[in-house]
């Protein structure tokens, strides 16, 4: 094998493995405190890989190992930089982050949802980010309060246990419930 043939296999590696970084919103980073554990715990697992990474003999293999792990590493130290731990809401009657909130669907079914950090959001368990369009309407609001979120109104009704709403954007019948933070 040449030299020149190496190096070129090396220079072809070296462009497999350059990764964009991933994205830091340009959203204030605020987070519960779980969420900044949640953080803590990324960006140590993101060294763990990169140390295991180093391992590797093979300068290929390395490369490639060692570009996703560098990459999430220097985000989650930003990200936990960054962080803003948010206390719980002091009011258990207005919208806020860390609080818990019920939709009632057009079917019947009821999704719980917590607003979070962006970080920590994760719709398929249960939490949603305080800057997504829901959150952002929602947030600050109480009972009684009219919300208009993508053009469509959301009415709150007189109890904070069951406010009736109308459609959200022709998905949702909206059932706001406050569960308090947590």
């Amino acid at each position: 094998m040449s030299v020149a043939f190496t190096r070129e296999e090396s220079a072809e590696t070296a462009a497999e493995v350059e990764l964009p970084e991933r994205v830091i919103s340009p959203h204030p980073n605020f987070v519960t405190a779980a969420g900044l554990d949640l953080l803590k715990t990324a960006m140590a697992t993101a060294a763990v890989a990169v140390a295991a990474a180093q391992t590797i003999e093979d300068i290929n293999e390395r490369r490639r190992a060692a570009a996703p792990a560098a990459r999430d590493l220097r985000y989650y130290t930003a990200r936990v930089a960054s962080a803003q731990v948010k206390a719980p809401p002091a009011k258990a009657d207005v919208v806020g982050f860390g609080h818990e909130v019920t939709f009632e669907r057009d079917d019947g079914r009821r999704q719980v949802f917590r607003i979070v950090g962006e970080d920590e959001a994760d719709p398929s368990r249960g939490s949603i980010s305080y800057v997504s369009p829901v959150a952002r309407a929602l947030m600050g609001k109480s009972v009684g309060d009219t919300v208009t979120a993508n053009g469509q109104e959301i009415d709150h009704g007189d109890q904070i246990e069951a406010a009736a709403c109308k459609t959200f954007k022709n998905l949702l019948s909206i059932s706001i419930q406050l569960h308090g933070a947590f």
